[in-house]
């Protein structure tokens, strides 16, 4: 069930009690789990933090700790599969999920006693109506024999049905009749995808009671999109208690913008998100500004800026961020002579010598600097770039250190998905958990340098997958697979890392390509995963169009097509769309994907 009210129904509930907290492995759950722990540690709220990546994680986790806690928190992961269905849990265990993965899963949101979602309601759920779910022939027929009886029988039989619900209505072997309509249905529906963008609501808004439950259910959970940050949702739950720092505020700014790198939120929720921001950054500013803090070695101080849409600049030379930035890159065509000449181009028509553009940001002449984003926004609309500046926030940690959220994330995402041999994964976690500290920046500039590197990797990458001619059309997706032995190839064996470089492949190659059709059509990705076990990593990625809405429909195709051909794939990841597969099954995994979706 929904949880209306976070502070009576969620946080007075555990602030008595011993919490166990499981987060997932991306940046904006690290930021609402930083903010959480704030809470708590003001409350002294004794908890447990569990990192977990994927459901297997999740699964050997619960099972380890169940017995000694009865409150469990996940960040990120649980709400878009049958929780109680997956862990088996016992009947006095509550499960509060703050995840940004929608459609949340209907068993979750009907079930009043173990389930609580703590998820923003006037986000676009669309959650189809309990009665067009949860019915039956025979509660049909016993309802037209008994219409003198409507006045009690409604919520009789809604107690009833609440009572049988994790039984009777979602079970492996049920989910499974409901998905055999996919084949039919995805053939009309997912080509219609790659050409315009798609929402669910259109086939449920008239004459739903007349359809079958596994037709409107389907209809509903059959794209994968993102719902508002969790860490904003952290932040939201800090101010109601008016113990919200200086500090959470920053989490939830970095929370936000870890969507829209990863392109996980359209541009219109990024800037509404961005704009009830700026407000809490004005509120802060204006608390603070009296303080006698304020122009000490010591402070914070949080500003809302239009700033250059470029990576790591501050931290690099300003060549090699507009060379590694995606942005640029693909629209510069980077990657071939003519882009490096346009590219040289650009930089005469800005008015920026190549001694100074090549050596640090921070070492460049104070009189160039002063009005550079100015002089690159006014050379990059003449460039077709009309979006060079976007609304992002910085922060100053007194004197010296200045970060962009997007710096930030990029240094957090590197640490957490970090190749050293000698990290683990609950290290690495760790590691990036620590560096969104103040205390810890050393941390975080070790971060920057290692996202430097993964930038650097991921272009050299795209070059060689357009210039080799590796991505190539199956049909209703594009395809490429990268080789074993490919430089860098283990940077893009981690979900996220080879999720951002699909995103970045697919808009250089939109920006590359002069067939109109293949502007359109979505990707499919795979990466050597390991060599001794022989898999691959997959990951889907939904067409790049101006009216994109960002809904993935690869993650139910991803499972229809494994079950068709017996191909050995492991779901293990909280996004749908990727996916773990054995080598010796790509070849009639693709060719049952190619056939689903044409």
């Amino acid at each position: 069930m929904f949880v209306s009210d976070f502070r009576k129904e969620f946080y007075e509930v555990v602030q008595s009690q011993r919490v166990l907290l499981f987060v997932a492995s991306d940046v904006d759950a690290l930021c609402a789990c930083k903010i959480l722990q704030a809470l708590f540690q003001c409350d002294h709220v004794p908890y447990t933090l569990v990192p977990v990546s994927g459901w297997q994680e999740l699964e050997t986790a619960f099972l380890e700790h169940k017995e000694q806690f009865h409150y469990f928190i996940l960040i990120n992961c649980g709400a878009n599969v049958d929780l109680l269905d997956i862990l088996q849990p016992d009947e006095d265990t509550i499960f509060f999920v703050c995840d940004t993965h929608r459609p949340v899963n209907v068993v979750n949101v009907y079930n009043d006693t173990q389930i609580k979602l703590l998820i923003k309601q006037d986000d676009d759920l669309e959650v189809p109506a309990y009665d067009d779910l949860f019915r039956d022939e025979e509660e049909d027929e016993e309802h037209s024999g008994n219409e003198s009886d409507e006045g009690s029988e409604p919520s009789e039989k809604r107690t009833r049905l609440e009572e049988e619900i994790v039984e009777r209505t979602m079970k492996r072997r049920q989910r499974r009749e409901w998905e055999a309509r996919s084949v039919s249905r995805t053939e009309h529906v997912a080509p219609a995808l790659g050409k315009s963008s798609m929402s669910p609501s259109c086939p449920m808004s008239d004459g739903l009671g007349s359809r079958a439950p596994r037709d409107i259910l389907f209809d509903y959970e059959q794209y994968e999109y993102h719902g508002t940050s969790s860490a904003m949702l952290m932040f939201d739950l800090a101010w109601m208690m008016s113990k919200d720092l200086s500090d959470m505020l920053w989490w939830a700014i970095v929370g936000l913008t870890d969507q829209w790198v990863q392109d996980k939120i359209t541009q219109m929720k990024y800037v509404t998100d961005v704009g009830v921001l700026q407000r809490h950054v004005s509120r802060h500013s204006h608390r603070h500004q009296d303080e006698e803090h304020a122009l000490s070695v010591d402070c914070m101080r949080i500003s809302f800026e239009y700033d250059l849409r470029l990576a790591l600049y501050q931290h690099w030379s300003l060549h090699d961020s507009l060379c590694n930035t995606c942005y640029t890159a693909a629209r510069f065509k980077l990657w071939s002579l003519h882009g490096q000449k346009r590219l040289q181009e650009f930089l005469a028509d800005v008015g920026l010598p190549l001694k100074q553009v090549k050596q640090k940001f921070q070492s460049m002449d104070i009189s160039l600097k002063e009005n550079l984003r100015e002089m690159i926004e006014e050379s990059a609309n003449k460039f077709g770039m009309k979006d060079m500046r976007i609304q992002t926030f910085s922060i100053h940690f007194g004197f010296k250190h200045k970060f962009l959220a997007s710096d930030v994330v990029f240094a957090t995402m590197a640490l957490m998905e970090s190749p050293e041999k000698d990290g683990s994964g609950t290290d690495n976690f760790i590691q990036a958990l620590d560096s969104l500290s103040r205390s810890n920046l050393d941390k975080l500039y070790h971060g920057l340098e290692l996202a430097k590197q993964q930038l650097r990797a991921t272009q050299q990458t795209i070059a060689s997958c357009l210039c080799t001619n590796l991505i190539i059309s199956q049909g209703p997706f594009l395809y490429c697979s990268l080789m074993e032995g490919t430089p860098d190839v283990m940077l893009f064996s981690k979900p996220a890392s080879l999720s951002l470089l699909s995103r970045h492949l697919l808009k250089s190659f939109v920006c590359w390509t002069k067939n109109r059709r293949c502007k359109l059509l979505p990707l499919v990705m795979a990466a050597p995963l390991s060599v001794e076990q022989g898999t691959v990593t997959m990951v889907g990625i939904p067409p790049e169009t101006d009216s994109s809405d960002k809904k993935n429909f690869f993650g139910r195709a991803f499972e229809k097509a494994a079950e068709s051909t017996n191909s050995r794939t492991m779901h293990n990841h909280f996004d749908l769309s990727v996916i773990e597969l054995k080598a010796e099954d790509r070849s009639k995994f693709l060719d049952a994907l190619v056939s689903l979706l044409s």
